[in-house]
């Protein structure tokens, strides 16, 4: 691997930040490239500013102080999942939106699907608030790291969730 596209490699455990499991950032100099859920921690070979400045931001999320992040962000795709990612960031903490509306904000009103699978790609998670996505009836729609992630997110944020999607309910 060549000195330019060696990432670094670090990770947020449960006890020191994220309440909803482990996730793994990675950083370029250019900016954070990765932010995800994982399911084991793996030991990073060298720490990374950004990633400290990321850890430091996701845990303030968590404890309900910080409501938008101010990092330099490295995500690779194509310009369409450029475009997508970077209305997603526009989404106002606290609110969603449907595949639809992210469609005609990106000038692409018909392209609903292709919106869906950008935001599936989506490289970093909670960070690149694709979690506020929700379908156009106002229910809980896929989440790579979960619905029920997806859920405690919105419920972070004040979104109130239709009954059907309490995924924490007990019958």
């Amino acid at each position: 691997m060549s000195l330019d596209t060696l990432h670094y490699l670090d990770y947020l455990a449960t006890p020191a930040g994220s309440p909803i499991g482990l996730l793994e950032i990675r950083a370029s100099d250019q900016g954070i490239t990765h932010i995800r859920f994982v399911d084991e921690a793996a030991h990073s070979a060298r720490p990374h500013p950004l990633i400290e400045r990321c850890k430091a931001q996701l845990a303030e999320y968590f404890r309900g102080e910080r409501r938008a992040f101010s990092l330099p962000l490295a995500p690779q795709g194509t310009e369409f999942q450029q475009r997508v990612w970077q209305r997603l960031r526009e989404v106002p903490f606290g609110e969603t939106c449907s595949y639809a509306t992210i469609s005609r904000g990106i000038g692409s009103p018909n392209s609903h699907r292709a919106v869906g699978a950008a935001n599936g790609r989506n490289p970093l998670a909670i960070v690149v608030p694709c979690h506020r996505v929700i379908g156009s009836n106002g229910q809980l729609t896929g989440y790579a790291g979960g619905l029920p992630r997806k859920q405690w997110l919105l419920r972070l944020e004040g979104v109130g969730l239709a009954a059907s999607d309490d995924l924490f309910a007990t019958s």
